[in-house]
């Protein structure tokens, strides 16, 4: 049993866009302390979306969504494309990334991919979709934040 099935029944997790951004990456990204340790740290990569259910779950109920922080991967050691594969697949970015604001400051940015079985250019779409957030931490916009967060 995971230390998150310690929380109090009818606890719900259900935080917006901007407390992901604001609150929960921003403190994880500066190891500063955040209050009630509810999202764990996996290697995207190294499970299945399948698997997140089991090693994310808050609770005992079922849950449609889950929460997570993984570290970026990069594809080469030198390069700055991301590395999304998996055993199983790879996770696909798909559409415009839509961006995250507190107030009417530009705070981060969240990514939807959708996971393909198989290898690319192809692999066959599945259902499931994760969505991806980063920082902006500049006025000018320069990516800054090396983990990512998201719910599938």
């Amino acid at each position: 049993m995971n230390s998150f099935s310690r929380v109090p029944p009818g606890f719900r997790f259900h935080p917006t866009d901007e407390e992901l951004v604001d609150y929960y990456l921003r403190k994880k990204i500066t190891s500063t302390r955040i209050d009630l340790d509810v999202i764990k740290e996996v290697d995207l990569y190294k499970i299945e979306p399948w698997d997140l259910q089991e090693l994310c779950r808050i609770g005992r109920e079922e849950e449609d969504e889950w929460y997570f922080f993984s570290h970026k991967d990069k594809k080469y050691p030198s390069g700055t494309r991301t590395n999304r594969a998996t055993t199983a697949g790879f996770w696909k970015a798909t559409g415009r990334d839509k961006a995250v604001y507190s107030k009417h400051d530009l705070i981060g940015m969240r990514k939807t991919l959708v996971f393909y079985k198989g290898r690319a250019p192809h692999g066959l779409k599945s259902d499931w979709i994760m969505h991806e957030y980063r920082l902006e931490t500049d006025p000018n916009g320069a990516h800054q934040a090396r983990r990512r967060m998201g719910g599938v």
